[in-house]
């Protein structure tokens, strides 16, 4: 694989796409309009600053510490700062953004999907898509709680169709899961599998099909807990967040994971989530969805905003 074409800039689609980047693909990050160009250029900005800033720490004696040293950056005996700070330069001057679907795909090794958790929009996108790819493009969903088998057959090849999941700061939380649905040919899981190793990811394999593969099948119960406490009127988000991190020594509590999640993206979970009976008897989910409406309205979407439960410079 060479050419690495992500489809949507978020929180996390900007992240794949300048660590495929920093690793030496040929990176596009394929966005619906202008507008979303203006929020995606951002992003590729601060990534910049962030994987600069990390190379440095690396470099220091505090650095070389498990709690500071990025794994998806270099390996510990293996590390040489000029090196990886030529790599971020490359990355940040060769990632292209376009908003002309079929010129962004026309030579795709591997097009990533990494859009908002909406159903008719991912099939939208895919049926779209699926006349442009060229014949050996293998197509991937980053989606966090949606089945691949609900999209292969608008997708116009269910057998090179497959899930690539990555967690939140992907240069420090080298983790991508890798899971196939029934039609998915064994040849392309195996390809997608090596990939993730070639961007400095540790690839974990998901046998059988399962909303929320292995981490958010943990962490999604982790943070419909911390909300329900929070809309219940139980506690702040701050106490909440406090009694996960010294309760288990977690550098983060749920709000802190929510707010660099993206509000947007937790409240098109809860409104996955409110309609599947047995978690809707568990949580106050028309709670969630009222609160995060209040601060998605607020334009407090998270980090990425500035502010979300907790305020950032």
């Amino acid at each position: 694989m060479k050419n690495i074409v992500i489809a949507g800039g978020g929180v996390l689609g900007s992240q794949i796409a300048f660590q495929a980047a920093y690793c030496g693909f040929d990176v596009t990050i394929w966005l619906r309009s202008p507008e979303s160009i203006t929020r995606t250029q951002p992003k590729i900005d601060h990534l910049k600053e962030v994987y600069e800033s990390t190379i440095h720490l690396m470099a220091t004696p505090e650095g070389k510490t498990p709690i500071n040293w990025a794994r998806g950056i270099a390996e510990f005996g293996d590390f040489d700062e000029e090196k990886c700070l030529k790599a971020v330069e490359r990355a940040y001057n060769t990632l292209k953004l376009e908003v002309d679907m079929q010129k962004a795909v026309a030579d795709a090794d591997l097009i990533v999907e990494s859009m908002a958790e909406n159903v008719a929009d991912k099939i939208a996108f895919y049926e779209k898509l699926a006349p442009l790819m060229p014949e050996k493009t293998i197509l991937v969903t980053n989606s966090s709680t949606l089945l691949p088998s609900q999209f292969a057959e608008h997708t116009g090849r269910p057998e090179k169709y497959l899930s690539l999941h990555f967690a939140n700061t992907i240069w420090r939380n080298n983790v991508a899961e890798v899971m196939a649905q029934d039609k998915t040919d064994k040849h392309y899981f195996d390809q997608v599998m090596e990939f993730a190793k070639n961007i400095r990811m540790i690839p974990l394999p998901v046998h059988k099909e399962k909303a929320g593969y292995l981490l958010n099948s943990m962490l999604v119960p982790l943070i419909f807990s911390g909300l329900d406490l929070f809309v219940n009127g139980v506690s702040d988000p701050e106490s909440i967040d406090k009694a996960w991190q010294l309760g288990t020594g977690a550098p983060k509590g749920p709000f802190g994971i929510l707010d660099i999640v993206g509000l947007t993206t937790a409240y098109n979970i809860v409104l996955l989530y409110a309609n599947i009976p047995a978690a809707a008897s568990l949580y106050n989910f028309k709670g969630m969805k009222e609160t995060l409406e209040k601060y998605i309205g607020e334009g407090k979407l998270g980090t990425a905003s500035g502010e979300g439960f907790y305020k950032y410079n």
